[in-house]
């Protein structure tokens, strides 16, 4: 057995171990009974010390040593790419601040969806201080003396800085304010009405599921506080939640995790357990989830089908054609939630929460003036207060579990998919007569041959790049954003 041969061995435990510790989390999220909490941080502390012994093993290191990884082909290549930089990271973290960090955000994740329940933020801040220094230690020794938040932002979006996200969220801003502005001044609000069951609800969200080319004989759909995906290859779970006013909420949320769920399940099969076997980064995640949701779930032609399969599983819907459902589905108001946002918006939810987490890591920012930080930001951007936490500062699970740099992810992923979309209308060009009648295979094959498949093969950039003929940039997404609702909205 060569040295490449017993690295890729010795990976493909470490992959395994790596999902069983994601397997406890999506209990803890799903399943879990709530006395139980105390224990599981033990056990996720307990993993992640185990997962850190294996990534800093000296016999990882004399691997590494021996392998010349030009003699290698290209995937051989991607694969020593990948374990190299994840071998130097955890070499920068001590063993007891991973396996801290992974107690610590278990306890918190369960104060903050207490916290969240009983809109109680003093319940939540002295174990979000905890997580926040924690993070900041690490981030710290990430850095090794550069940028605290750049190396946040790496574990998610590998060679993407803070400077180049801020250069694009200064270029995307104005237009959005702008599109919002005209939007709003002739929006005459289009709502569902009715009666949604939360069981016709999640009946008809696995026939979404199953449309969008989710494989339920290697996944599942449970319900979450915030709706999630976990796994990857042969076991991709999801999770949605219910609201019975807002059916939207639930089948939008669906057809969002669908997305990333497929990415992982589109993995070529030979990259199963290794560091190719996932997706490459949090930015192309997002772009699957929001192409899926939104350039594809929100489409005129798409909704027209939902309409119809809409009434079939509720009946009156309070609208009574596809083209008032049409505006329901893209409906631009107020609103204080992210995952809700309509598409004009969704990208000024993340910018808000972009600046305030980067303050947190600096400093700047005290936990203790998060909630004031937030309200104060929010009204200064959307033009209304805030009404209770759960709205506000308490409404996103990430920083309760230590996902900084996380964030800006989501609109990266918005642009990618503004990419994606554009080359994908030129390859499909009868799209939305597909669409029309609920059939998402061309898209979603398209999407599986030219991006999914391939994993962690290619950096992120070269990813998109690769799939859509086109060096990332926001102008398609603000292009798609600007047509979609100048014609919505009679501009």
């Amino acid at each position: 057995m060569t040295a490449y041969d017993a690295l890729m061995a010795f990976q493909h435990t470490t992959e395994a171990l790596g999902q069983v510790a994601g397997r406890l989390g999506w209990d803890q999220e799903t399943m879990m009974p709530r006395e139980s909490a105390g224990q599981r941080a033990e056990e996720m502390a307990a993993m992640e010390s185990v997962l850190h012994a294996r990534k800093t093993d000296p016999q990882v290191a004399a691997w590494l040593a021996e392998i010349d990884d030009a003699s290698l082909d290209t995937v051989g290549q991607a694969q020593m790419r990948h374990i190299r930089k994840s071998y130097a990271r955890t070499m920068k973290v001590p063993a007891d601040l991973a396996a801290e960090i992974a107690k610590v955000t278990s306890r918190s994740q369960g104060l903050w969806a207490q916290s969240r329940a009983d809109e109680d933020v003093s319940g939540f801040l002295p174990v979000l201080d905890e997580v926040v220094n924690l993070k900041r230690q690490e981030g710290q020794a990430l850095a090794d003396g550069g940028d605290v938040y750049d190396a946040m932002i790496d574990d998610y979006e590998p060679d993407m800085t803070a400077a180049e996200l801020q250069a694009m969220f200064d270029a995307m801003r104005p237009r959005l304010v702008a599109l919002r502005a005209a939007v709003l001044a002739k929006a005459t609000p289009v709502h569902l009405s009715g009666n949604f069951p939360s069981g016709a609800q999640m009946k008809l969200t696995r026939k979404l599921a199953k449309t969008f080319g989710y494989d339920m004989s290697m996944g599942r759909i449970d319900k979450a506080v915030h709706p999630f995906s976990s796994g990857s290859g042969h076991d991709v779970r999801i999770t949605t939640r219910t609201s019975e006013d807002d059916p939207f909420n639930c089948l939008y949320s669906t057809i969002h995790e669908v997305g990333h769920g497929c990415y992982e399940m589109g993995i070529d099969d030979a990259y199963a357990l290794t560091p190719l076997g996932r997706g490459v980064s949090m930015g192309v995640h997002e772009s699957q989830s929001r192409i899926y949701e939104n350039q594809l779930g929100r489409s005129k032609a798409f909704t027209s089908w939902l309409f119809t399969e809409m009434q079939a599983a509720f009946g009156d819907l309070g609208v009574s054609t596809a083209d008032a459902f049409y505006k329901a589905v893209n409906c631009v108001h107020d609103g204080y939630i992210r995952t809700e946002a309509d598409e004009v918006q969704y990208n000024l939810h993340i910018m808000l929460r972009f600046d305030l987490e980067r303050a947190l890591m600096s400093g700047d920012l005290a936990v203790g003036d998060l909630e004031a930080a937030w309200n104060d930001r929010f009204k200064a951007d959307f033009g209304y207060a805030v009404d209770k936490p759960s709205n506000g500062c308490l409404q996103d699970v990430h920083w309760s579990v230590g996902l900084f740099g996380y964030f800006p992810t989501y609109s990266l992923g918005n642009v990618y998919a503004g990419c994606l979309h554009e080359t994908l209308r030129k390859a499909v060009p009868d799209l939305d007569g597909r669409l029309a009648m609920g059939d998402t295979t061309a898209a979603t094959g398209w999407l599986r041959e030219n991006l999914q498949q391939y994993g962690g093969l290619r950096s992120p950039h070269e990813t998109i790049q690769h799939a859509s003929g086109m060096t990332p940039s926001p102008e398609p997404l603000l292009s798609y954003l600007e047509e979609k609702f100048t014609a919505l909205y009679g501009l």
